[in-house]
């Protein structure tokens, strides 16, 4: 059975200190995190100080984005190697934020992807698509491509290693959430294309999380869908206690 990921991507929210905050509201409330994985994903200027405060805790640190080398005049930009040393064990890569703002490719990420997996981080793989790809009936043609190009020249072995999150576009920072049946069939198809790359065997270890305008109310129905594995939380992972309420969903809808 698949452990669940509960992962929280912080965005370009929270200073230092107020990301220490914030993971002091998390580990004070003593809810029991070792069922489920908990990531979080701060801004890079927190990375250090959120692994510093979650060091004793079962907590792990990602980051939200990096660059393919692993040095070089890219201003602005850190590798896999130096996310590493932060503190960071995983990486959000491909975000639709990345897609739709900075104009990422299927080839950047998938170079991004062996980057990190070359450096020991743990990727999740962010596919999903626009509102106007689902109404023209494009969803699966979209998540394949992405799925494709995202993890081209990628083993099985390694693949499974490697997260999936879901995130349609149309669901992203919108209010908007698709229905359980909704996530359900797009993390099905998603496997059955896994199966097809690397193996049935291979595809059933995968994880695959749904990020869309998670929260305490949806949570629990989200992550009691026999496919989705966790879950990729925006806004309401800047809240203590609502993170912590979607935390104790995953360990309801746990399948360990």
């Amino acid at each position: 059975m698949r452990k669940l990921v509960i992962a929280g991507n912080w965005k370009m929210y929270n200073t230092i200190s107020q990301a220490q905050d914030l993971i002091g509201g998390l580990l004070k409330n003593g809810t029991d995190m070792r069922k489920v994985d908990v990531v979080v994903a701060p801004p890079f200027t927190a990375l250090r100080a959120v692994y510093d405060a979650t060091a004793q805790s079962t907590i792990q640190v990602a980051a939200q984005n990096l660059h393919w080398a692993e040095s070089g005049a890219f201003t602005g930009e850190i590798s896999a190697m130096m996310a590493k040393e932060a503190g960071c064990k995983w990486v959000i890569i491909g975000h639709s934020e990345r897609r739709q703002l900075f104009g990422e490719t299927d080839d950047q990420i998938n170079k991004k992807t062996v980057a990190a997996m070359a450096a020991g981080l743990k990727p999740i793989l962010c596919v999903g698509e626009t509102l106007q790809e689902r109404e023209a009936g494009r969803t699966f043609e979209v998540l394949f491509r992405q799925l494709e190009g995202g993890l081209l020249g990628v083993g099985s072995d390694a693949a499974a290693k490697i997260t999936i999150a879901y995130e349609p576009v149309w669901a992203i920072g919108t209010g908007k959430t698709a229905t359980h049946e909704q996530a359900q069939e797009a993390h099905a198809k998603i496997r059955e294309k896994l199966s097809l790359m690397f193996g049935a065997q291979t595809a059933d270890k995968m994880r695959i999380l749904y990020g869309g305008s998670v929260k305490p109310s949806n949570a629990l129905e989200l992550l009691s869908c026999p496919d989705v594995d966790g879950a990729l939380v925006g806004g309401a992972s800047l809240k203590a206690q609502d993170f912590l309420d979607i935390i104790e969903a995953g360990v309801k809808a746990g399948k360990v």
